[in-house]
């Protein structure tokens, strides 16, 4: 964090004294990932200045680094002619994630303004829906026919390989069906003679542009795959993911399943108004509260019990807290289980198998602790085993709830984040309420 402090200190001494010939070497240094921070701390017509100093193929790559907040104003301040040109050193998916952020008038207008060939890439990849593996492919990608040799092989690679991206080689037929894909080390030890037909592995993974990115990044991860290709219906090759962007689509899901537990999302961080995130907010915290009114209207219902055993209610916040807090753990590891593949919906009875087994554990201790505490409180065994029972009883149901809301809620077709937000601790509160004090009433007439 000093480095970047230091940094961006001496960009603005630049800045300040017209140093453009330093800047632009400091620049040339600096990796497009720093430059992007720089400018985020900069206002506009800084980064407009220091943007202009750039590179096309170095803008372009500063540009795929940006933010969206950063990343809208700086387009906006540039003419559409000086960011079309930009965009056509990008690649595609790069470009094509730039254009989609843009408002529809001005996006046209640069699409208008790029190279054809680039232009129609980039509207090809936008036809797919966000967050597929259409919208995240790269058409830029490294095939060779089967009946080509070895030798043409290694050559295709030295012309066409970027030096910014990872890639693996592709074998297709004469209508571009994928055939296989050959490792590089088979390549490299192979006869230059030799057709690739022959060194070819034909048991390539694959997924379709309509497959969700989450899923692609699963994939990657479970196979260990540099890149993974796209294909049509009928096993065309279309383009790949690489495995730097799935880096991107696994960091951008799991933020994404940690706002939605919040009822938000990443927006919030960067351009909504405070009005705009209160509206957002609000639904949820209406639900809380409506759900945590009924948690009331059950302590109402239980006003005897609690007008003859007034201890009764120095314990209440104990067990909702507790069950509340279990049912929350439960939610977390079951979405973030769904999302990376280790919670399986076919096999539901695991997960929920193991949370009978923890919850057990956890509702036996926080039971025996707190059945002490109240039978040392209040003097009677009857009241210790009362709270006992109520603990061990909610944190149980707790523990259940969360784990199989979240995937009958995958199973539905909801998004299982959203079943965690907050109000799955409120949830919990009435539950544990009910119980406490059901069985609170049932020991008083058992004593009378």
């Amino acid at each position: 964090m000093e480095e970047n402090g230091r940094l961006l200190d001496t960009v603005k001494d630049h800045l300040e004294h017209g140093r453009d010939e330093r800047l632009g070497q400091l620049l040339a240094d600096a990796h497009p990932a720093d430059v992007s921070n720089l400018l985020r701390e900069l206002p506009v017509p800084q980064q407009v200045a220091l943007f202009r100093l750039l590179n096309r193929e170095r803008a372009g790559a500063v540009l795929s680094e940006l933010d969206d907040l950063t990343l809208l104003a700086l387009v906006r301040a540039l003419p559409d002619v000086e960011t079309s040109r930009i965009l056509d050193q990008m690649p595609t998916e790069h470009a094509a994630e730039v254009v989609d952020e843009l408002p529809a008038e001005q996006a046209e207008k640069i699409l208008d303004l790029m190279k054809e060939e680039k232009s129609e890439e980039v509207q090809e990849l936008l036809e797919y829906p966000d967050q597929t593996a259409g919208r995240l492919m790269s058409p830029d990608f490294l095939a060779v026919h089967e009946f080509a040799t070895v030798g043409q092989a290694i050559d295709h690679i030295r012309k066409s390989a970027s030096q910014n991206r990872s890639f693996e080689l592709y074998v297709v037929d004469d209508h571009d069906h994928l055939l296989g894909v050959v490792p590089p080390r088979r390549l490299l030890t192979a006869d230059p003679a030799t057709q690739v037909r022959m060194i070819v592995e034909d048991d390539v993974v694959s997924v379709g542009p309509m497959t969700d990115q989450e899923e692609v990044a699963r994939i990657v991860a479970k196979y260990d795959l540099a890149a993974v290709p796209v294909v049509d219906e009928n096993r065309r090759l279309l383009g790949t993911v690489s495995v730097e962007d799935v880096i991107d689509v696994m960091h951008e899901e799991a933020s994404e399943d940690i706002f939605r537990m919040a009822g938000s999302d990443a927006a919030e961080l960067e351009r909504r108004p405070p009005t705009r995130i209160a509206l957002m907010r609000l639904p949820w915290v209406m639900a809380t509260l409506l759900i945590e009114l009924c948690a009331g209207v059950v302590i109402h219902y239980f006003d005897a019990t609690l007008s003859k055993v007034i201890l009764l209610a120095s314990f209440m916040p104990v067990i909702q807290a507790i069950s509340g807090n279990t049912g929350l753990q439960s939610v977390t590891m079951i979405v973030r289980g769904l999302a990376t593949g280790h919670v399986q919906l076919v096999r539901w009875w695991e997960p929920l198998w193991r949370q009978v087994q923890t919850s057990s554990i956890l509702g036996g201790v926080c039971a025996a602790v707190v059945g002490i505490i109240g039978y040392l409180w209040h003097g009677t065994f009857a009241f210790g085993l009362t709270v006992a029972c109520s603990m061990f009883i909610s944190v149980n149901l707790s523990g259940l709830a969360g784990t199989g809301i979240p995937m009958l809620s995958k199973r539905l077709g909801f998004d299982p984040a959203l079943t965690a937000g907050p109000f799955e601790t409120a949830f919990q509160d009435v539950v544990g309420v009910t119980i406490f004090l059901s069985l609170a009433t049932l020991l008083l007439r058992w004593l009378a």
